[in-house]
């Protein structure tokens, strides 16, 4: 068992989890021993055994004129730890209650580039059950050549979507692949001029921008999604199928 990679996992740095596996070896000692048994500079050693020391995994006391560093037993530490998420435990009610408020407030995160665009939709695939877009087809597939393995994965994860195009060769053959992709398509003329693309899922709006820096949005609010597939659905209902 790696005892340093469980430290670490934990929450302590590499060098907190060499400096406490040295003390736990060492015993008590002074920092030039732990240093050199922990392979740190000496100055570095003792600021990170003060680290520990406010984390309760080391204790000190004076002998003679030098000061001695000691580890805590495994055992009291684990009770510290335990302690600290009970402690969070009782608080939770407080914490969900300032995460409820902070939840009304729409949160906005601004991405730019082609491959920022491609975590959008890395996220779309992870959280959605469904989805609604808005896009022009021609724009979509210039811009993100790949865009095929973003459909194939969300068949493969079973997302149906419903999309609205503007009229194109290519949203033309969108719409006679559809049925085999999950996807239901409704075409707008061509008179209405955009170059964007909008995705809606759950409590999320995600906003692309296809013209000259490429750019995108995507805005969580519960509040804000639900307008705006409200407003998706209106567009759907009047398009002819």
């Amino acid at each position: 068992m790696n005892l340093e990679n469980i430290l670490k996992q934990y929450g302590l740095t590499e060098k907190q989890a060499k400096v406490y596996l040295a003390c736990l070896e060492l015993g008590s000692a002074s920092v030039q021993k732990i240093s050199q048994k922990a392979q740190l500079a000496r100055s570095t050693c003792y600021e990170v055994l003060t680290g520990l020391q406010r984390q309760r995994f080391i204790t000190t006391f004076q002998k003679k004129k030098a000061k001695y560093f000691t580890a805590e037993d495994p055992k009291k530490v684990i009770r510290f730890a335990r302690e600290n998420i009970e402690r969070l435990v009782q608080a939770l009610p407080e914490f969900n209650a300032l995460y409820g408020e902070a939840r009304i407030r729409p949160t906005v995160r601004f991405y730019q580039g082609q491959e920022s665009m491609k975590l959008i939709l890395n996220e779309i695939l992870d959280e959605a059950k469904e989805l609604m877009a808005f896009n022009s087809a021609v724009d979509l597939f210039n811009i993100i050549p790949d865009f095929q393995k973003f459909v194939d994965k969300r068949v493969k994860r079973k997302i149906p979507t419903r999309v609205i195009l503007r009229e194109s060769e290519k949203a033309r053959e969108r719409q006679r692949l559809g049925p085999e992709q999950l996807r239901a398509v409704r075409i707008i003329p061509n008179s209405y001029k955009f170059h964007g693309l909008i995705f809606i899922w759950k409590n999320k709006i995600a906003y692309f921008s296809f013209k000259k820096d490429l750019v995108a949005l995507v805005i969580e609010s519960d509040i804000l999604a639900q307008t705006q597939a409200a407003m998706f659905e209106a567009l759907w209902d009047i398009v002819e199928e």
